[in-house]
């Protein structure tokens, strides 16, 4: 009897089925990894933003004289 086989006869019906992070949190391997994808890449996004309206406010914004609105 292969390894397979010997798998498939001890777990039953769970065998085939993506296994839980921890067994108390009902949140699939794949469910984190697609979340870790989406926060990485909004990260990124957060961080290019703030590049931007950092850049805008230093050296775009005194270049325009928003500085003398008084």
């Amino acid at each position: 009897m292969g390894e397979a086989k010997r798998r498939k006869q001890a777990l039953g019906e769970k065998y085939g089925t993506e296994a839980n992070i921890l067994p108390w949190l009902p949140i699939k391997k794949s469910q984190a990894e697609q979340f870790m994808k989406w926060t990485t890449q909004g990260s990124w996004i957060g961080i290019g933003l703030l590049v931007v309206i950092w850049v805008t406010v230093r050296f775009i914004g005194p270049a325009l004289g928003w500085w003398e609105l008084n």
